[in-house]
């Protein structure tokens, strides 16, 4: 069980920064900062995968469940490092509130390549080798990968035969042939975590706690999946026979399609998990604590035809979650899991979160609705082991809740309108300005016995639908949303310490 505390979910990516995009730089040292002075113990943020425009910018669809994302490097940390000089990192105009993904990308991967270049002609050194050697398990597979991808455009199931199915001599006459890129793409990966682990052991100096966020899902087109076949449900031309998604929800009439692979949970549960182990040491290394996405699919999950057009046609398909997770706690003795368990959770699921112990989740925004299951998420119905939240990268904003356009979910006007009613009455906020309906909220969520209690960045500044980071089951325009620096005030930190101290959370 957690010590009673809050903090704030805000990803990498919101961070200020003069370069389109938040990183490991300054900023997130300063953001580290407010949250000390402002007395919170948690930082909670996104995946650090890396993530692809083609794919929406999504950090929950990547390439790879190990990698890291380069463009969350820092140019200034490269150059306070020497491994580029200021003139390198001149950089076009960017935009201060949204993230510019294609301008971007097109600028780090160009002072990254120079950066390495200067590395390769400097002689390189013995910390980047023992990096390599230390990650080789998965690190000289996506580094191929990466590299292969680039050079034949396409994605790893339409490759040379010899090449999808990795036949020992393909692999070995790419890997000379692509010696250079390789290596290349493992210097960025050496880069991301070098800064990242600095930034995180600073944070941790400041007692505050990283929450990372482990996706259950990989995407097809994946280094995890081209190494490791046999451990999804692929045909013989190794297409998806099926994919996951979630049946009619809240947020889609017709369901959501992720159409991510499906695992075949009797050939990981034959080899011991030893995938889904490595993944999570993996994790536990990155973070503090690790929220575990979709925490019901490792019980069953929805599973979809490949050929169907929406999630509506699917069907729950039962998995070893239990042996799973006794496989995990013999190897961690202690796993510092938070269980996303939100959407239609069945008795089974909250035997298993109960039993191992994880906390799961509440959220404010669900309290309201037409539904038996809105009581659950009344603050005062909390339990202590549970993570208390006024809404998640899904959600909208609270204003944009409370007041903005409902264009994104299933809901009526007419349940809007009542939904909305319930939520200002309960928190007494009834022809209260705006601003002050936020604090509210926050308000009712500190003083709960919830033992954590995470407020995104978004609510904390009472910023509206403007800056939502994500539709669920929109491809467009997400996860796209900054702050910039005056937004931060002495007036914000004064007052998230004072109502953290007086709920007993500092």
């Amino acid at each position: 069980m957690m010590k009673r505390g809050s903090g704030i979910l805000l990803h990498i990516t919101s961070l200020p920064s003069p370069y389109g995009i938040g990183d490991f730089g300054y900023e997130a040292y300063r953001f580290a900062d407010f949250l000390a002075k402002a007395k919170q113990r948690f930082w909670q943020i996104l995946p650090l995968n890396p993530t692809d425009v083609a794919l929406g910018n999504s950090p929950y669809s990547s390439c790879s469940a190990f990698a890291g994302n380069r463009l969350l490097i820092s140019p200034d940390i490269l150059v306070k490092e020497g491994f580029l000089s200021k003139s390198d990192i001149e950089h076009p105009p960017f935009p201060e509130e949204k993230v510019d993904f294609p301008a971007v990308t097109e600028y780090k991967d160009r002072i990254l390549r120079t950066a390495y270049e200067k590395y390769r002609t400097g002689g390189g050194d013995g910390e980047f080798m023992r990096f390599c050697s230390e990650n080789s398990r998965w690190l000289d597979d996506y580094a191929l990968f990466i590299a292969l991808k680039e050079h034949l455009r396409a994605a790893w199931c339409d490759w040379e035969k010899d090449v999808c199915e990795r036949k020992k001599s393909a692999i070995s006459a790419w890997e000379k042939k692509l010696e250079d890129r390789i290596l290349m793409e493992k210097f960025f990966q050496y880069l991301f975590f070098r800064q990242w682990t600095l930034l995180k052991t600073y944070c941790n100096s400041k007692s505050i706690q990283i929450i990372g966020d482990m996706p259950i899902y990989v995407t097809y087109d994946s280094s995890d999946l081209w190494s490791n076949p046999g451990l999804f449900k692929l045909g013989a031309d190794k297409k998806c026979l099926s994919v996951a998604g979630t049946p009619p929800d809240y947020f889609c009439a017709t369901g959501q399609l992720w159409g991510n692979p499906i695992y075949n949970w009797d050939a990981l549960k034959q080899n011991g998990y030893s995938w889904w182990i490595e993944r999570t040491a993996h994790a536990l290394k990155l973070y503090d604590l690790v929220r575990l996405d979709h925490f019901k699919g490792f019980v069953d999950y929805w599973e979809v035809p490949a050929s169907e057009k929406t999630a509506i046609n699917g069907k729950w398909v039962k998995t070893p979650g239990e042996d799973f997770f006794e496989a995990l706690f013999r190897r961690f003795p202690y796993l510092p899991f938070i269980a996303e368990d939100l959407g239609v959770i069945t008795a089974d699921v909250r035997e298993l979160r109960d039993r191992s112990g994880f906390p799961g989740m509440r959220i404010i925004q669900f309290a309201f609705r037409d539904d038996q299951t809105a009581e659950l998420y009344k603050p005062h119905n909390y339990i202590r082991n549970c993570v208390g939240y006024t809404g998640t990268h899904d959600n909208n904003t609270l204003i944009g809740w409370l007041y903005g356009r409902n264009n994104n979910s299933t809901r009526t006007a007419v349940e809007v309108r009542r939904e909305r009613k319930r939520a200002l009455r309960y928190a007494g906020c009834e022809g209260k300005r705006k601003r002050e309906v936020t604090w509210q909220f926050i308000r009712l969520l500190m003083m709960s016995v919830a033992d954590t209690v995470i407020i995104p960045m978004q609510d904390i500044l009472g910023l509206g639908e403007e800056a939502r980071m994500n539709i669920p089951a929109t491809c467009n325009g997400n996860w796209e949303w900054r702050f910039t620096k005056g937004q931060i005030t002495s007036a914000l930190i004064k007052k998230l310490s004072e109502i953290t101290e007086v709920y007993g959370r500092d």
